[in-house]
């Protein structure tokens, strides 16, 4: 038997499960830690022992029982979403135990998964050279794509256009934010705190930022953070924030609808105003989009997105809570706004 084979068996694996599916706003008894078989790995596959936890608003739709653009969630089965690892024991050639890794994976201490990128549990290598592993899940990850092919294909930013992005302080809204930026173009952020507000001022430079909670007359204070109007509204939030901004934009304005997180929980459908008559009288463009749907790109946006991090142009924050039975108090934190930035959970070194 090989060392690192019995050195594996030693160690305890864990596992946190969906344990039923939430009525309105998920809470902790949704979720259930329990004790799980040590995995082993097979000819082609790696053991890999989890570092980092990425908690995303996705993942809420995923709890419920109801068809989406991925697979819902199974009951009393691994959470899944993105992880960074390192390879503890190999049976590929393609990896060596000490590799870092990424991927969609479960919630799990340690994992065996496959090298081949068409798998579910599938791993790629991450370079610890470039930037802490932890923007794996961030700013060189799935956020990083977000933010990059959704204002940049869809948004089309131009100099001195305004570009308004709810969520702003958020993984995917602060990076929404300094790409506008880069492109010439002046920003608004939305966020819900003083606090984060300032760091878009201070921190990422944008023109204006409003604070959602505390404005008495939200349009009245994103009309005067936007006195030339809305050329671009980036949306991770919907609800009534949107139905704000959308009274401010401009002839051919674009509409990129990345997110709804204020909607998320709702139990019955959101009532609202009608936008139609708004897009049709101003030719405007309002069109969601899944990051998956560029995955023939993303050598190119990671490309682009490594650039401007090693020029400095791009800054990221995150929020990290320590430990793996954390993770769904991490998870909840994201609808009560906790987050700066991309909120992940740190469980090893």
């Amino acid at each position: 038997m090989e060392e690192g084979t019995r050195d594996t068996e030693k160690r305890m694996n864990k596992t946190i499960l969906l344990a039923s599916r939430p009525q309105g706003m998920p809470t902790p008894d949704n979720f259930k830690l329990v004790e799980a078989e040590m995995p082993r790995p097979q000819e082609g596959e790696v053991l890999i022992r989890t570092l980092y936890l990425s908690v995303d608003p996705y993942m809420r739709g995923r709890m419920n029982d109801r068809k989406s653009y991925v697979p819902p969630f199974a009951l009393n089965e691994p959470i899944t979403g993105g992880v960074v690892a390192e390879v503890v024991e190999s049976r590929s050639d393609a990896f060596a135990a000490g590799d870092i890794v990424t991927g969609l994976l479960p919630w799990q201490l340690y994992t065996a998964a496959k090298g081949d990128h068409a798998e579910v549990t599938s791993v790629r290598k991450v370079d610890p050279r470039l930037a802490p592993v932890s923007t794996a899940l961030g700013i060189l990850g799935m956020p990083g794509l977000t933010a990059y092919f959704g204002l940049l294909d869809i948004g089309q930013p131009a100099p001195g256009e305004t570009v308004v992005v709810s969520g702003a302080a958020g993984a995917v809204g602060t990076l929404v934010c300094q790409i506008a930026k880069i492109k010439g173009s002046r920003v608004v952020g939305i966020a819900g705190s003083d606090e984060k507000n300032q760091y878009l001022t201070d921190e990422l430079g944008v023109e204006a930022a409003v604070n959602y909670k505390t404005s008495i007359d939200l349009r009245s204070a994103l009309k005067d953070a936007c006195p030339g109007g809305v050329d671009v509204y980036f949306d991770n939030v919907g609800g009534e924030v949107s139905d704000a901004v959308l009274t401010l934009i401009n002839n051919r304005a674009r509409i990129v609808i990345c997110g709804q997180i204020s909607l998320y929980n709702l139990e019955q459908p959101d009532t609202g105003p009608r936008v139609q008559p708004s897009l049709l009288v101003k030719s405007a463009l309002m069109q969601g989009f899944i990051v998956s749907d560029y995955a023939a790109r993303f050598g190119e946006a990671f490309g682009q997105l490594g650039r401007w991090v090693a020029e400095g142009k791009l800054k990221y924050a995150e929020s990290i809570v320590e430990g793996f039975e954390n993770a769904p108090q991490a998870f909840l934190g994201l609808f009560a706004g906790e987050n700066l930035g991309k909120q992940l959970v740190k469980v090893g070194d």
